[in-house]
């Protein structure tokens, strides 16, 4: 994948975000080289993808909401090569499509929750089965990420944690409770960890 668009986007992106937000970052080494992946972790903002792009060198195709495909982001979504999804059905369309984009050799990034965490009841929502579907079809290992902390211009608390590859069995509901159980675990030790300062 070699999108110029998306390039010099990420230029732009990646010497805002890093000066505004100055993100602590954790595992980057944990992201392959030379080989497509797939990152999937929690939902916290809607910067979230924007500090993806900032952060991983390789392009990352999102799965997005297909509203953001409308108005005024449109030409900028779909600059990016994000992958329209309806999260009102069960869309395999947008299944097919990331899974066709993985055996092409692109880099996928999910948000399993499908949407951001406002509960805030648990660590995160029930994840979506997409993740774990297209990584076991196409024989692609995930990367999950953890997001802590809080978006602040210059006081930012954020943090972004790659976590080890993953590679998925063909038991996906064990997978995609596994995924989110790492997940989960991560965020409760910042938590109790952001308790006990």
């Amino acid at each position: 994948m070699n999108n110029l668009f998306y390039r010099i986007v990420r230029l732009i992106v990646r010497f805002l975000f890093l000066s505004l937000f100055r993100p602590r970052i954790k595992g980057i080494e944990n992201i392959p080289k030379n080989e497509n992946y797939i990152l999937a972790g929690n939902h916290t903002k809607w910067l979230d993808p924007v500090m993806l792009v900032a952060i991983v060198k390789d392009e990352i195709h999102f799965l997005a909401k297909d509203s953001l495909f409308k108005g005024i982001t449109k030409p900028i979504v779909k600059g990016m090569g994000a992958i329209s999804v309806n999260r009102k059905i069960h869309d395999h369309q947008a299944l097919e499509n990331a899974i066709d984009a993985l055996r092409k050799g692109a880099v996928i990034g999910i948000f399993p929750e499908g949407t951001i965490n406002r509960e805030k009841k648990e660590p995160t929502l029930p994840f979506k089965i997409g993740a774990v579907k297209m990584a076991n079809t196409t024989n692609t290992k995930i990367i999950p990420f953890v997001i802590t902390g809080k978006y602040k211009v210059f006081s930012s608390t954020i943090t972004i944690e790659f976590l080890k590859p993953r590679t998925i069995s063909n038991n996906l509901d064990l997978e995609n409770e596994k995924l989110r159980d790492e997940i989960n675990k991560k965020l409760e030790e910042k938590y109790e960890c952001s308790q006990s300062n």
